[in-house]
Protein backbone atom coordinates (compact mmCIF):
# COMPACT_ATOMS: atom_id res chain seq x y z
CA UNK A 1 0.00 0.00 0.00
CA UNK A 2 1.43 3.34 -0.96
CA UNK A 3 1.73 6.05 1.65
CA UNK A 4 -1.53 7.73 2.47
CA UNK A 5 -0.16 11.17 1.69
CA UNK A 6 0.38 10.17 -1.96
CA UNK A 7 -2.54 7.79 -2.41
CA UNK A 8 -5.03 10.55 -3.25
CA UNK A 9 -4.95 12.11 -6.69
CA UNK A 10 -2.75 15.20 -6.74
CA UNK A 11 -4.93 18.16 -5.91
CA UNK A 12 -5.02 21.46 -7.78
CA UNK A 13 -3.01 24.36 -6.38
CA UNK A 14 -4.29 27.96 -6.54
CA UNK A 15 -2.59 28.47 -9.92
CA UNK A 16 -3.97 25.21 -11.30
CA UNK A 17 -0.60 23.39 -11.45
CA UNK A 18 0.14 20.06 -9.81
CA UNK A 19 3.36 20.15 -7.83
CA UNK A 20 5.05 17.10 -6.34
CA UNK A 21 6.97 18.80 -3.52
CA UNK A 22 5.88 17.60 -0.09
CA UNK A 23 5.23 21.13 1.14
CA UNK A 24 2.86 21.66 -1.75
CA UNK A 25 1.15 18.35 -1.00
CA UNK A 26 0.55 19.61 2.53
CA UNK A 27 -0.76 22.93 1.16
CA UNK A 28 -3.16 21.07 -1.15
CA UNK A 29 -4.68 19.01 1.63
CA UNK A 30 -5.06 21.95 3.98
CA UNK A 31 -6.77 23.89 1.19
CA UNK A 32 -9.27 21.08 0.54
CA UNK A 33 -10.04 20.66 4.25
CA UNK A 34 -10.57 24.41 4.63
CA UNK A 35 -12.81 24.46 1.55
CA UNK A 36 -14.85 21.60 3.00
CA UNK A 37 -15.23 23.45 6.31
CA UNK A 38 -16.67 26.37 4.37
CA UNK A 39 -18.75 24.52 1.78
CA UNK A 40 -19.49 21.05 3.20
CA UNK A 41 -17.96 19.16 0.26
CA UNK A 42 -17.40 15.65 1.61
CA UNK A 43 -18.86 12.92 3.79
CA UNK A 44 -17.31 12.18 7.21
CA UNK A 45 -15.17 9.16 6.25
CA UNK A 46 -13.54 11.12 3.46
CA UNK A 47 -12.80 13.97 5.84
CA UNK A 48 -11.08 11.51 8.20
CA UNK A 49 -9.02 10.33 5.23
CA UNK A 50 -8.08 13.89 4.28
CA UNK A 51 -7.11 14.62 7.88
CA UNK A 52 -4.79 11.62 7.78
CA UNK A 53 -3.40 12.69 4.40
CA UNK A 54 -2.70 16.24 5.62
CA UNK A 55 -0.95 15.01 8.76
CA UNK A 56 1.15 12.53 6.81
CA UNK A 57 2.06 15.15 4.22
CA UNK A 58 3.16 17.44 7.06
CA UNK A 59 5.30 14.68 8.53
CA UNK A 60 6.89 13.96 5.15
CA UNK A 61 7.66 17.65 4.68
CA UNK A 62 9.27 17.94 8.11
CA UNK A 63 11.39 14.85 7.52
CA UNK A 64 12.43 16.27 4.15
CA UNK A 65 13.73 19.39 5.88
CA UNK A 66 10.89 21.88 5.49
CA UNK A 67 10.90 24.22 8.52
CA UNK A 68 7.78 24.07 10.66
CA UNK A 69 7.40 27.84 10.20
CA UNK A 70 7.21 27.36 6.43
CA UNK A 71 4.50 24.75 6.83
CA UNK A 72 2.54 27.00 9.16
CA UNK A 73 2.77 29.78 6.56
CA UNK A 74 1.67 27.38 3.80
CA UNK A 75 -1.32 26.29 5.87
CA UNK A 76 -2.32 29.91 6.43
CA UNK A 77 -2.07 30.65 2.70
CA UNK A 78 -4.21 27.59 1.96
CA UNK A 79 -6.90 28.66 4.43
CA UNK A 80 -6.87 32.22 3.07
CA UNK A 81 -7.25 30.90 -0.47
CA UNK A 82 -10.15 28.64 0.58
CA UNK A 83 -11.88 31.55 2.29
CA UNK A 84 -11.85 33.48 -0.97
CA UNK A 85 -13.20 30.70 -3.21
CA UNK A 86 -16.92 30.54 -3.94
CA UNK A 87 -18.56 27.24 -3.11
CA UNK A 88 -19.93 27.00 -6.67
CA UNK A 89 -16.52 27.73 -8.21
CA UNK A 90 -15.93 25.48 -11.22
CA UNK A 91 -12.30 24.72 -10.32
CA UNK A 92 -13.32 23.81 -6.79
CA UNK A 93 -15.89 21.44 -8.25
CA UNK A 94 -13.16 19.73 -10.26
CA UNK A 95 -10.98 19.42 -7.16
CA UNK A 96 -13.90 17.87 -5.29
CA UNK A 97 -14.44 15.31 -8.05
CA UNK A 98 -10.75 14.40 -8.14
CA UNK A 99 -10.63 13.92 -4.38
CA UNK A 100 -13.72 11.72 -4.44
CA UNK A 101 -12.32 9.64 -7.29
CA UNK A 102 -8.98 9.22 -5.52
CA UNK A 103 -10.67 8.26 -2.27
CA UNK A 104 -12.81 5.60 -3.96
CA UNK A 105 -9.68 3.71 -5.00
CA UNK A 106 -8.37 3.06 -1.51
CA UNK A 107 -11.27 3.65 0.88
CA UNK A 108 -11.63 -0.09 1.32
CA UNK A 109 -8.01 -0.49 2.44
CA UNK A 110 -8.09 -2.03 5.88
CA UNK A 111 -4.36 -1.94 6.55
CA UNK A 112 -1.78 0.75 5.94
CA UNK A 113 1.85 1.32 6.89
CA UNK A 114 3.05 4.78 7.92
CA UNK A 115 6.84 4.80 7.49
CA UNK A 116 9.11 7.14 9.44
CA UNK A 117 12.84 7.77 9.44
CA UNK A 118 13.72 4.46 11.10
CA UNK A 119 10.49 2.79 12.16
CA UNK A 120 6.90 2.50 11.00
CA UNK A 121 3.41 2.46 12.42
CA UNK A 122 1.17 -0.29 11.08
CA UNK A 123 -2.56 0.52 11.06
CA UNK A 124 -5.37 -2.03 10.92
CA UNK A 125 -9.05 -1.09 10.51
CA UNK A 126 -10.45 -4.61 10.70
CA UNK A 127 -12.83 -5.58 13.46
CA UNK A 128 -12.14 -8.79 15.37
CA UNK A 129 -13.68 -10.92 18.08
CA UNK A 130 -10.64 -10.50 20.34
CA UNK A 131 -8.70 -7.28 20.99
CA UNK A 132 -5.79 -6.90 18.59
CA UNK A 133 -3.32 -4.31 17.40
CA UNK A 134 -5.08 -1.50 15.54
CA UNK A 135 -1.85 0.52 15.47
CA UNK A 136 1.57 -0.84 16.41
CA UNK A 137 5.30 -0.12 16.24
CA UNK A 138 7.96 -2.68 17.16
CA UNK A 139 10.92 -1.94 19.38
CA UNK A 140 13.16 -3.62 21.92
CA UNK A 141 14.96 -3.17 25.22
CA UNK A 142 18.20 -5.09 25.11
CA UNK A 143 17.31 -8.50 23.70
CA UNK A 144 13.67 -8.29 24.77
CA UNK A 145 11.04 -7.33 22.17
CA UNK A 146 8.63 -4.51 22.98
CA UNK A 147 5.55 -3.50 21.01
CA UNK A 148 3.62 -0.28 21.54
CA UNK A 149 0.44 1.04 20.00
CA UNK A 150 -3.33 0.99 20.21
CA UNK A 151 -5.27 -2.19 21.03
CA UNK A 152 -8.96 -2.85 20.49
CA UNK A 153 -11.55 -5.02 18.80
CA UNK A 154 -12.10 -2.33 16.19
CA UNK A 155 -10.41 0.87 15.05
CA UNK A 156 -12.53 3.36 16.97
CA UNK A 157 -12.31 2.08 20.57
CA UNK A 158 -8.65 1.54 21.39
CA UNK A 159 -6.32 1.56 24.40
CA UNK A 160 -2.64 2.64 24.40
CA UNK A 161 -0.72 -0.53 25.25
CA UNK A 162 2.87 -1.71 25.59
CA UNK A 163 3.68 -5.42 25.40
CA UNK A 164 7.09 -6.67 26.52
CA UNK A 165 8.57 -10.16 26.57
CA UNK A 166 11.51 -10.01 28.98
CA UNK A 167 14.26 -12.57 28.70
CA UNK A 168 15.82 -13.56 32.03
CA UNK A 169 14.41 -10.67 34.08
CA UNK A 170 11.89 -10.48 36.92
CA UNK A 171 8.57 -8.79 36.43
CA UNK A 172 8.73 -4.95 36.54
CA UNK A 173 6.51 -3.25 39.08
CA UNK A 174 5.58 -0.30 36.84
CA UNK A 175 5.82 1.08 33.31
CA UNK A 176 5.75 4.64 32.08
CA UNK A 177 5.74 6.49 28.79
CA UNK A 178 8.22 9.37 28.69
CA UNK A 179 8.01 12.13 26.08
CA UNK A 180 8.37 15.87 25.58
CA UNK A 181 5.86 17.90 27.57
CA UNK A 182 4.42 20.06 24.80
CA UNK A 183 2.89 22.46 27.34
CA UNK A 184 6.17 23.09 29.17
CA UNK A 185 8.35 22.87 26.06
CA UNK A 186 6.42 23.87 22.92
CA UNK A 187 9.48 23.80 20.64
CA UNK A 188 10.43 20.50 19.03
CA UNK A 189 13.48 18.76 20.54
CA UNK A 190 15.69 16.79 18.16
CA UNK A 191 19.09 16.92 19.86
CA UNK A 192 20.90 14.15 21.70
CA UNK A 193 18.88 10.98 22.23
CA UNK A 194 15.66 12.64 21.13
CA UNK A 195 14.28 13.44 24.59
CA UNK A 196 14.54 16.95 26.07
CA UNK A 197 16.09 17.62 29.51
CA UNK A 198 14.17 16.31 32.52
CA UNK A 199 12.25 19.54 33.29
CA UNK A 200 10.73 19.47 29.79
CA UNK A 201 9.64 15.84 29.93
CA UNK A 202 6.32 14.30 30.81
CA UNK A 203 5.75 10.79 32.15
CA UNK A 204 2.45 8.92 31.80
CA UNK A 205 2.30 5.80 33.98
CA UNK A 206 0.55 2.61 32.94
CA UNK A 207 -2.72 2.11 34.76
CA UNK A 208 -2.81 -1.70 34.70
CA UNK A 209 -0.93 -4.80 33.56
CA UNK A 210 -1.77 -8.41 32.75
CA UNK A 211 -0.43 -11.42 30.93
CA UNK A 212 -0.34 -10.53 27.25
CA UNK A 213 -2.74 -12.44 24.97
CA UNK A 214 -0.98 -14.47 22.29
CA UNK A 215 -2.30 -12.23 19.51
CA UNK A 216 -0.42 -9.22 20.96
CA UNK A 217 2.98 -10.91 21.27
CA UNK A 218 5.88 -10.44 18.91
CA UNK A 219 6.16 -13.33 16.47
CA UNK A 220 8.09 -16.14 18.14
CA UNK A 221 7.50 -14.90 21.70
CA UNK A 222 5.83 -17.38 24.05
CA UNK A 223 4.90 -15.03 26.86
CA UNK A 224 4.78 -11.37 27.76
CA UNK A 225 3.08 -8.66 29.75
CA UNK A 226 0.65 -6.07 28.48
CA UNK A 227 0.76 -2.66 30.17
CA UNK A 228 -2.19 -0.40 29.43
CA UNK A 229 -2.02 3.39 29.55
CA UNK A 230 -4.73 6.05 29.92
CA UNK A 231 -6.15 7.67 26.78
CA UNK A 232 -4.18 10.85 27.51
CA UNK A 233 -1.03 9.01 26.43
CA UNK A 234 -2.32 8.78 22.86
CA UNK A 235 -3.33 12.44 22.88
CA UNK A 236 0.13 13.46 24.10
CA UNK A 237 1.84 11.40 21.40
CA UNK A 238 -0.34 12.96 18.71
CA UNK A 239 1.05 16.39 19.62
CA UNK A 240 4.69 15.41 19.07
CA UNK A 241 6.68 16.36 16.01
CA UNK A 242 6.98 13.34 13.66
CA UNK A 243 10.78 13.46 13.99
CA UNK A 244 10.77 13.09 17.77
CA UNK A 245 11.17 9.98 19.86
CA UNK A 246 9.52 8.74 23.02
CA UNK A 247 10.47 6.02 25.47
CA UNK A 248 8.66 3.24 27.30
CA UNK A 249 10.43 2.60 30.62
CA UNK A 250 9.93 -0.52 32.76
CA UNK A 251 10.80 -0.05 36.43
CA UNK A 252 12.23 -2.83 38.64
CA UNK A 253 12.44 -3.13 42.40
CA UNK A 254 16.24 -3.10 42.32
CA UNK A 255 15.95 0.48 40.97
CA UNK A 256 16.99 -0.57 37.46
CA UNK A 257 15.13 0.70 34.41
CA UNK A 258 14.73 -1.03 31.05
CA UNK A 259 13.99 1.39 28.20
CA UNK A 260 12.57 0.90 24.72
CA UNK A 261 12.78 3.84 22.30
CA UNK A 262 10.11 4.52 19.67
CA UNK A 263 9.67 7.05 16.88
CA UNK A 264 6.70 9.43 17.06
CA UNK A 265 6.51 9.37 13.27
CA UNK A 266 3.05 9.62 11.76
CA UNK A 267 1.19 8.51 14.87
CA UNK A 268 -1.35 11.32 14.48
CA UNK A 269 -1.91 10.48 10.82
CA UNK A 270 -2.35 6.81 11.63
CA UNK A 271 -4.93 7.66 14.29
CA UNK A 272 -6.81 9.68 11.69
CA UNK A 273 -6.71 6.61 9.42
CA UNK A 274 -8.33 4.57 12.20
CA UNK A 275 -10.97 7.30 12.59
CA UNK A 276 -12.34 6.26 9.21
CA UNK A 277 -13.96 3.35 11.04
CA UNK A 278 -14.01 -0.36 10.35
CA UNK A 279 -13.23 -1.48 6.81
Amino acid sequence: MTALATSLAVLATPVGAARAAVTDAFYDRVFVLAAHEKCGLFEPRLIAALDAAALQARGAALRAGSPATDLAAAAQRARTRAAGVACDDRDLGRVKARVQAGFAGWSRAARMTFPGDRSAWKGDRYESRLPGWRLVQDGATGGSPVRFGLVGRGPEATTPTAVVSFVGRPRPYAARLVLRDTDQSPRVWLAGNGLPPEPARRAVFASASRAAPTELLTEGARQGEAWTFPAQAAEALSRLDPRETFVIEFLFRDDSVASARFEAGDFAAARAFLAMGAA
